[in-house]
């Protein structure tokens, strides 16, 4: 085990990645034209705009790498998610984002498409990488590693491995383990395949849905989790826990409705999307500025639960996707400045060592109880009893008679006497005998069902210790099954990339070398005239920038004039909205009792859920307390109002007869003067 003490943390950038998808044949067949181009050198991506002035230049962007239309998934993985998950494997938090407009192969690049190990996206990669990682590990080294499945479908969380997936869950959080969802189901697995199952199975249960953009649209944000935990012993008996927790997450389109063209269940869908991911922008901007006193992460459940991923104790990369075509320009540019932010963020993530919530220490210690108890019960098999020495009846010790004469009578009365006596004592011990043996058959049942009962226990021990066994992975042991010749085109990829970094950056060197000496060269003039030769393209290029730079205010003020229409949409739908609300509430509900349930409400922030205060005190819950009435008391019982419905009435009533015990009052204010009937 490593020496090294628990580390500070690590400071850096959240990674941004590009890919851009081919067109598709809707794009083909209505004559778009393709205004992306990929330098894979450079790293950058340029935009041309469509319809644009002859002196207005491309748009330029710089990211940590980009894909091109050509790029495939093993490309992707290596180079975006491998290093994520390695330190995952190492005990760090680690975040793979997938963002971008509707239909640019977000889910492909996650999810991927399963038929062949080529065109597999990051997470069944990450299967094979995590197991892979467990089967060269060391012997003295064991991983526990579980799943969980979710989403957030207007703004409810779902369990999508759960048995009721329709059912929303809250989202909490705690002191010690941050935030979390209440009531997650979570998976233990043993090999690449049972993770492969669970995300086919968690997939059947998304929402998908048809828009003009995509066919099979995702409708809600997924979030795949995998939790990794790893003991290591050292030379001493001593052993270290360290818990890695790797967030997959393929987040829902952003779409302008009126490319969309959805309406009904489809425009609230959208809606939603577009609310949680201006939060997300939102909490990205707070993140770069710098001086803003406070994150927006609770107006979301997204970025709630992405609040480590954040600005937090996480690894994380974002792979931004978008589209060639010259009908998406506006959302291609949306999504770059979106991802040129995001590369700003800085993140502080450290090992987490000795987690309080590792389940790995608790089986570990769960394990060996068990086997104590099997070492220790011994059972008896076979019936011991206790042997009584039966009394010996010696009917020869006869006393000699005296040589006398006894009278026929008396020597027969004696002799009847002698022999009852005889029976007597052979009926005793005849009963005595039965008795025993009742007994020794009872105890012998009494055995046999110990035994059987025993057993029985040993059984459920094993088991159970089975179970635990077969939950911990021992490092060195083959898990990839299926999953293998997807661990071997890894490799092969992951030596490819080595050897392809290196060629690029020798290229790299000897181009700022011819660079610099062109530099030189320019700044060398042999007259006036190619002076002002030079000095021309030099303004030449400064002109370029300066018309870049208005192009791209222009075009960031386009941009916030749409994203301000759209929260005014948005701000009209929910007006409306609480419209109805306050519509409802006024027609069941009178003002005054509205007013009261204002004044003894509060808004819990924790839960996000509307509290009575001191609800604890009032109500049902008071009539729980009060107690039984004594007997012979004049005390009378309590009406039983369980069957009683109450409506509210304004019209004078004649308040109908009420207990004579008198219903605790809590608020220590008057009644109101509505009336209520009883049904």
């Amino acid at each position: 085990m490593p020496e090294e003490s628990k580390t500070e943390g690590e400071i850096e950038n959240v990674r941004v990645v590009v890919r851009v998808r081919p067109m598709d044949k809707n794009e083909t067949d209505s004559g778009s034209q393709n205004i992306i181009k990929t330098d894979k050198c450079n790293r950058c991506v340029t935009v041309y705009k469509p319809n644009a002035n002859s002196s207005e230049p491309p748009k330029v962007y710089y990211f940590d790498n980009v894909f091109g239309e050509e790029s495939t998934q093993i490309d992707l993985y290596v180079d975006t998610a491998r290093p994520i998950v390695d330190k995952v494997l190492e005990g760090y938090n680690g975040t793979i984002l997938a963002y971008g407009q509707t239909g640019t192969g977000k889910t492909y690049t996650m999810s991927g498409n399963p038929d062949s190990p080529q065109t597999k996206g990051i997470i069944p990669n990450t299967f094979a990488h995590i197991f892979g990682h467990i089967a060269r590990a060391k012997e003295n080294q064991k991983f526990l590693v579980r799943v969980s499945y979710m989403e957030i479908y207007n703004e409810e969380v779902r369990d999508l491995l759960g048995k009721e997936f329709n059912k929303s869950l809250e989202v909490k959080e705690r002191a010690d383990i941050g935030v979390f969802v209440k009531d997650l189901s979570g998976y233990v697995v043993h090999n690449a395949d049972d993770l492969d199952n669970i995300m086919k199975l968690g997939n059947k249960n998304r929402v998908v849905g048809a828009t003009k953009m995509n066919s099979e649209s995702s409708r809600s944000h997924a979030i795949f989790s995998i939790t990794i935990e790893s003991s290591e012993t050292d030379e001493n008996g001593k052993q270290y826990v360290k818990m890695g927790k790797l967030q997959l997450v393929d987040l829902a389109g952003s779409e302008r409705q009126s490319k969309t063209q959805s309406s009904g269940l489809r425009l609230k869908e959208a809606t939603k999307i577009n609310l949680s991911l201006s939060v997300l922008g939102n909490v990205i901007s707070a993140l770069v500025d710098g001086k803003s006193t406070h994150i927006p992460y609770r107006n979301s459940k997204l970025t709630r639960l992405l609040q480590d991923s954040l600005g937090g104790n996480s690894k994380t990369v974002m792979c931004a996707s978008i589209s060639p075509a010259d009908s998406n320009y506006v959302e291609t540019i949306s999504t770059l400045r979106y991802a040129c932010r995001a590369k700003s963020i800085q993140n502080l993530a450290h090992v987490n060592e000795e987690p309080k919530d590792a389940l790995l220490r608790h089986f570990q210690e769960e394990i060996k109880e068990l086997k104590r108890q099997l070492e220790e019960g011994t059972f008896v098999n076979g019936i011991c009893t206790d042997e009584d020495d039966e009394e010996e009846i010696d009917d020869d010790d006869e006393e000699e008679e005296e040589e006398i004469e006894i009278d026929e009578d008396k020597e027969k009365e004696r002799l009847e006497k002698k022999d009852k006596k005889r029976r007597e004592r052979a009926k005793e011990k005849k009963e005595k005998a039965d008795a025993e043996k009742e007994l020794l058959e009872k105890k012998a049942i009494e055995n046999e069902q110990e035994i059987k009962r025993a057993k029985s226990e040993q059984d459920q021990l094993r088991a159970k210790l089975s179970s635990l066994e077969n939950k911990i992975l021992v490092g060195g042991e083959n898990l990839l099954e299926k999953a293998q010749a997807q661990e071997v085109l890894l490799e092969k990829s992951i030596a490819e990339l080595e050897r392809r970094t290196k060629t690029e950056r020798e290229l790299e060197e000897n181009l700022q070398k011819i660079e610099a000496e062109r530099i030189d060269i320019e700044e060398r003039y042999s007259s006036l005239q190619e002076e002002c030769v030079g000095k021309t393209k030099k303004l030449q290029r400064v002109m370029s920038m300066l018309m870049s730079i208005k192009s791209e205010l222009a075009d960031q003020q386009q941009e916030q004039q749409r994203e301000k229409e759209g929260i005014y949409e948005n701000i009209r739908s929910l007006s409306r909205e609480l419209a109805l609300c306050e519509l409802v509430i006024n027609s069941y509900i009178p003002k005054e009792y509205q007013n009261m349930i204002e004044k003894f409400t509060h808004w819990n922030e924790d839960i996000g859920e509307w509290q009575l205060k001191c609800v604890a005190y009032t109500g049902n819950n008071m009539r729980k307390n009060v107690a039984e009435p004594k007997v012979n008391t004049k005390e009378t019982d309590l009406i039983d109002l369980s069957h009683v419905y109450l409506s509210y009435n304004t019209d004078s009533v004649t308040e109908p007869m009420r207990a004579k015990t008198a219903r605790p009052r809590t608020s220590g204010i008057a009644r109101p003067t509505t009336a209520r009937k009883y049904y």
